[in-house]
């Protein structure tokens, strides 16, 4: 309002709002000659007038963690939609130039949030209250972008680009400009391993990828080049001759383990476990109504053996006892990726399952009997049978015995679920308990949506997996080829075909899935099918028949009855 009123030319064109709107080129540089020849008042007083509105909830960091910095921007370019309506102006100045220096000084909410990038000064002051990724835009203020859009490279989208422009407020300086680009940030994805080009890749930095779904359904064991990918950040690398892994927190003190000590020094034990992904299947909430994060499809599930020590025996050695139960609840876990601010991956599990002896809480060294691949923790991560993906940490650096969950934010600010009616605006994750078990799941792997079968074929194969956190058993699988109208039960295997199938597993220890299989005849008049699946488990929980009632702004939690639709091809001859 203060530079409005001061650049009377351009009062004439609609009642003046406080709230930010976009900068057309002749406001920019008359607020930017004012702003350099005005008093402190003024400038407070201009400050004061464009500070964020707090009531937009902080969104949570996503893909890598994948925040989507178009959210916000979408969300605001709307607001301005629907609040004014400014007209162009027919002469437009140049963007002023700003110094280095300048843009140094708006480093706070109170001086205003600056940031450059290619060249270009932009004023975010009021988006740091809407950026997905919470405050951690902040690190950025008075500087560069393009560090931290090189870690989180989901930023770098035409669209998004496009809505930051709206930002602008100047130039930097040729003479910056040139300095800025002396200095050639380094990408931290460059060590990441090479992957099977099978896989479909959701994100590429940080690398997130699951593979064919058909494939999952070929091997009881999921080979670990087809093992979903779900990466946060860069993969560290990590010399296994010098790597540590501290316990801390128990009255012994702080402990320090090699590789070599956890492989000498506690016993062996092998389990095979299945992981999910919370967002397995977001994909299908996305068809209802948009959500945040990466569009998985079906297969951010797989299963494997993993081989290393108990946890709970890593924490016996370490000091815990009965005392420590009195007052300890949470094992918090830390890994060794980190982002551009030292900030690293983070998790925690309540501490009776940490400690149960049928807990079968893993530090995993071996994957499928061999050593861990880089994507999968190497050297050593976590493993913690029944329990949602984002706690199995992996690179693991740290344990850590507390009173509190991980202050994480992956374990504050996302991995939650929320009422079908909870927006951004109103959303808070305090409110919501970490995802630990997932609910019970199933999913088709063949045939894929959309497939034909020949009518001379006469019978339909229809497969795929099931699976339920918690330990608790897949006890049936239902298959409807006619969207729910009639059932048959699957068969169930544990093992490869041709192999003995592994036994029964103990109550509340069923780690892994379960693959699945119906052969049926084709419907004599049918010309498409709805082919639909459901599981039950042993403690009789079901899967709900559709996404709408599941809905959650995240995505996460998806296991409505799976359904795909198959065309029946008539034979030629019958046609003719």
């Amino acid at each position: 309002m203060l530079l409005l009123r001061r650049c009377h030319s351009l009062t004439r064109f609609g009642p003046v709002s406080i709230q930010r709107h976009p900068v057309a080129p002749a406001v920019a540089s008359c607020a930017a000659r004012l702003w350099s020849n005005s008093s402190g008042d003024d400038q407070r007083s201009y400050q004061r007038a464009h500070s964020p509105s707090w009531r937009h909830g902080l969104a949570g960091l996503l893909a890598g963690t994948g925040a989507v910095l178009a959210y916000g921007l979408h969300k605001h370019k709307a607001e301005q939609v629907d609040t004014i309506r400014t007209p162009t102006l027919e002469t437009t100045l140049p963007f002023p130039i700003f110094s280095q220096e300048e843009v140094t000084k708006h480093r706070s909410l109170e001086d205003g949030v600056w940031v450059t990038y290619q060249g270009g000064v932009y004023d975010i002051t009021e988006f740091v209250a809407m950026h997905p990724g919470g405050d951690k835009i902040m690190l950025a203020a008075g500087g560069a972008i393009e560090p931290f859009w090189a870690l989180y490279a989901v930023h770098n989208q035409e669209h998004v680009l496009e809505i930051l422009s709206e930002y602008k407020v100047g130039e930097l300086s040729a003479e910056d400009l040139k300095k800025q680009q002396a200095v050639k940030s380094s990408d931290p994805y460059s060590s990441d391993p090479e992957r099977h080009p099978v896989l479909h890749i959701n994100n590429l930095k940080p690398f997130n990828a699951e593979p064919p779904p058909e494939i999952l359904s070929d091997s009881y064991i999921t080979p670990s080049a087809f093992f979903f990918k779900r990466n946060h950040l860069p993969v560290p690398p990590v010399d296994p001759a010098s790597y540590q892994l501290h316990v801390e927190g128990l009255p012994g003190g702080a402990l320090t383990l090699s590789l070599e000590d956890l492989k000498t020094k506690f016993p062996k034990h092998t389990v095979t476990a299945t992981l999910q992904c919370a967002g397995n299947r977001r994909s299908e909430m996305n068809t209802v109504k948009q959500v945040k994060g990466l569009n998985w499809g079906i297969a951010a599930i797989s299963n494997a053996t993993w081989s290393g020590a108990n946890l709970r025996d890593v924490l016996m050695a370490a000091g815990y006892g009965p005392d420590v139960a009195q007052w300890a609840r949470h094992v918090q876990f830390e890994g060794l990726d980190h982002d551009v601010t030292g900030s690293t991956y983070g998790a925690s599990i309540p501490l009776n399952k940490a400690v149960s002896e049928e807990g079968d809480v893993l530090l995993a060294y071996e994957m499928n009997g061999k050593e861990l691949p880089a994507d999968h923790g190497f050297p050593v991560r976590v493993v913690v049978p029944g329990t949602v993906g984002a706690r199995n940490v992996k690179w693991l650096g740290k344990i850590i015995v507390s009173s509190e969950e991980s202050s994480s934010h992956w374990q504050q600010n996302d991995y939650k679920g929320f009422s079908p009616g909870t927006d951004w605006d109103t959303v808070d994750f305090k409110s919501a308990p970490a995802i630990q078990e997932l609910p019970i799941q199933s999913a088709i792997t063949t045939p894929a949506d959309g497939a034909v079968v020949d009518r001379s074929e006469e019978e339909v194969i229809v497969k795929g997996y099931a699976w339920s956190g918690g330990g608790r058993e897949v006890v049936r699988v239902d298959v409807s080829l006619d969207g729910g109208k009639t059932w048959q039960v699957a068969q169930l295997r544990t093992s490869d075909k041709g192999q003995a199938a592994e036994p029964s597993p103990p109550p509340g220890r069923a780690w892994a899935w379960k693959l699945w299989e119906v052969t049926a005849p084709l419907p004599p008049e049918a010309q498409e099918l709805e082919i639909v699946c459901k599981a039950v488990d042993n403690s009789y929980n079901m899967q709900p028949d559709t996404v709408p009632p599941i809905w959650n702004l995240r995505g996460v939690l998806s296991n409505a009855w799976h359904r795909v639709n198959v065309k029946i091809r008539e034979d030629e001859d019958e046609e003719e």
